[in-house]
């Protein structure tokens, strides 16, 4: 009987350390605090783990894990298996990608920015580009048009950019320089010291980026309808742990994308959008906006030339990014003809 209960009790640890064993955490690295921009990562976290029965998980760290700047980096060493990055913020790792952040793409929802997103990810270019890190796209963080949210006298005109110091990124950056402003790169986490201090007088994002990172708390202008362009920031997950996976937690992951990313467009039309216009009330912010004849203007000045130089600097690279930038123009194209 005593041979027979140890026996019992071996075999039921077994069993408990074989159902751990079973089990599947992600570390996911993302930065700053939960806001719109995570919302989609959020709700695949909630999602993959309701639909496993909390047999696969997702452990998103704020920072905990890598600077924003170095998550395709952990991704490709496997420090992680799930990270959000933004394309603008190392151009050179990423350069495919960063054709959906050209300045006057012409995208004008969030729900043509995930068609368009989603497409672009697909391309075989686009994913050969990524597997040098490792990386499967998984998802993109679709946000409006940035615009900018400064100190001091505000530019009511084009030439009134001229010099000012702003922090823009990728296309974002072009375009201002274009028009004779000083951009500067930096990250998210980054901007409010570099605005207090005065290194830059007016900070690119998009609106739950100024509420989230404290950008208006100072401000003194908002430009409501520059819309210089945007950033893209995909939400990317290791290859191999990705093949590691399961089917049943393989298709708890991919068939949770779609409802994500639903639930982040939600969010941040009706909670994100809905609270902008009094946060910049509340704090007397006055909001600076363009007639049709200055953004044209700011259109021809930059779009073409920014399109050529970008096809020009990535065919350099291998790209084919004549074949890539059509294919988005393509693309684009038929979305909102569908639409």
């Amino acid at each position: 009987m005593r041979k027979f209960l140890s026996y019992t009790a071996v075999a039921a640890i077994s069993l408990a350390f074989a159902g751990e064993a079973l089990a599947t955490e992600w570390n996911v690295s993302v930065w700053g605090k939960r806001r719109a921009f995570t919302e989609n990562v959020e709700k695949l976290a909630e999602l993959v783990s309701a639909k496993t029965g909390g047999e696969f998980t997702l452990n998103i760290s704020y920072g905990g894990l890598s600077n924003e700047r170095e998550n395709l980096d952990g991704i490709s060493i496997g420090a992680f298996e799930m990270a959000q990055f933004c394309a603008g913020y190392h151009p050179d790792k990423n350069p495919s990608i960063t054709v959906l952040e050209l300045p006057f793409l012409g995208v004008e929802t969030l729900d043509q920015e995930v068609a368009l997103s989603m497409a672009l990810y697909e391309h075989p270019a686009v994913k050969a580009d990524l597997a040098r890190w490792n990386a499967v796209l998984l998802m993109p963080t679709p946000m409006p048009q940035y615009n900018f949210v400064g100190t001091g006298e505000p530019p009511r005109t084009l030439d009134d950019y001229r010099g000012l110091s702003v922090r823009a990124l990728g296309g974002i950056g072009k375009a201002m320089e274009a028009v004779g402003a000083v951009p500067t790169s930096m990250s998210a986490t980054e901007v409010r010291q570099a605005m207090d201090g005065g290194v830059v007088r007016a900070v690119s994002f998009a609106p739950h980026a100024h509420m989230s990172f404290g950008t208006i708390e100072n401000a003194t202008w908002w430009t409501e309808n520059l819309n210089p362009g945007t950033v893209n920031c995909p939400v990317v997950v290791n290859a191999d742990a990705l093949a590691a996976l399961s089917e049943d937690e393989r298709d708890a992951l991919l068939g949770s994308v779609d409802e994500a990313l639903a639930h982040y467009l939600d969010y941040y039309q009706n909670e994100t959008l809905a609270a902008w216009g009094p946060a910049l009330q509340e704090r007397g912010i006055e909001v600076i906006t363009y007639d049709d004849a200055t953004i044209a203007a700011f259109a021809e000045t930059v779009a073409g030339p920014a399109a050529e130089a970008w096809i020009r600097e990535n065919a350099a690279r291998g790209l084919p990014a004549q074949e890539l930038y059509d294919f988005v123009t393509a693309k684009l194209a038929e979305i909102k003809g569908g639409s």
